[in-house]
């Protein structure tokens, strides 16, 4: 094994996209059975945990059906593993002690009698952004130079940073709900202090680390979407927005104060109170 600092370029065409496009096939077919059993009120939640394992999945499979290097596809077939079981243990951890979302049963409180019609929609979606979340690993796994380059080792420091970030935000988060004196009250002890989503951050900063590996391949373009796809998701539409709708919902003018001094996203120092 060498480490090279020089690019190199995978042309588009010679990736195997039929691999990819049956992938997008069966996780739709997998998802619209899922939705027969979990769509409804009170079980909606495990369709986050199924996404997850999809993803890892799915993205592991690609990687060894890919034209690559063979080493290559085995770390980027990990990357993708450790990943999805990372978030898979915590959403089930989760689901199994706290039960539904509160997001998803504010949406059946809305919806009424259509929310498991709606749901399909929702649990055909899940299989969409599942399916375009293992496009960085497949693009990845396409490169056939024997050995790894320097950017894909900054590339992988990256990756591992904000995995740990991630994973000290979610122990923070888990230390300060297990003190009953802090029952009703927002977290901000630790990251919580300097961002309100200091796991959103580091999960989008995940995969950030993509695209810096994929530098020097025709594969950039395609994991730097994804990863500005993450940035809006996260941000903008299923991420901060509803995490913040239940927030206020259930601890009132304590996250109000709280969205007042401390940054919604990029970690930051808090203002004075």
């Amino acid at each position: 094994m060498k480490l090279s600092f020089l690019p190199h370029s995978v042309p588009i065409v010679a990736m195997p996209w039929e691999h990819y496009f049956w992938a997008g096939a069966l996780l739709a077919i997998g998802f619209a059975l899922l939705w027969g059993g979990l769509g409804r009120a009170g079980r909606s939640g495990w369709a986050d945990f199924a996404w997850a394992v999809a993803i890892g999945v799915s993205a592991a499979v690609l990687a060894e059906l890919g034209n690559g290097w063979a080493y290559r596809k085995v770390v980027v077939a990990a990357l993708a593993l450790v990943w999805a079981s990372r978030l898979a243990v915590h959403l089930g951890k989760r689901l199994a002690h706290e039960g539904e979302d509160g997001r998803y049963l504010a949406m059946a409180a809305r919806l009424g009698a259509s929310y498991r019609t709606f749901m399909l929609g929702f649990f055909l979606l899940q299989a969409f952004m599942a399916w375009v979340f293992t496009l960085p690993f497949f693009v990845l796994a396409q490169d056939p130079t024997e050995n790894f380059r320097a950017i894909e080792l900054l590339g992988l420091g990256l990756w591992l940073i904000s995995l740990a970030g991630n994973n000290l935000a979610d122990r923070q988060l888990v230390a300060w709900k297990a003190d009953p004196a802090n029952q009703g009250k927002t977290c901000r002890s630790g990251l919580w202090a300097w961002s309100r989503h200091p796991n959103y951050f580091f999960e989008w900063l995940i995969w950030c680390a993509y695209p810096v590996m994929a530098i020097g391949t025709d594969g950039l373009i395609w994991a730097a979407g994804v990863a500005a796809f993450m940035f809006i998701m996260v941000r903008f539409v299923s991420g901060v927005p509803f995490t913040e709708q239940q927030a206020v919902r259930s601890r009132g003018d304590d996250y109000r104060r709280y969205q007042e001094s401390v940054s919604p996203f990029f970690p930051l120092p808090p203002k004075s109170s």
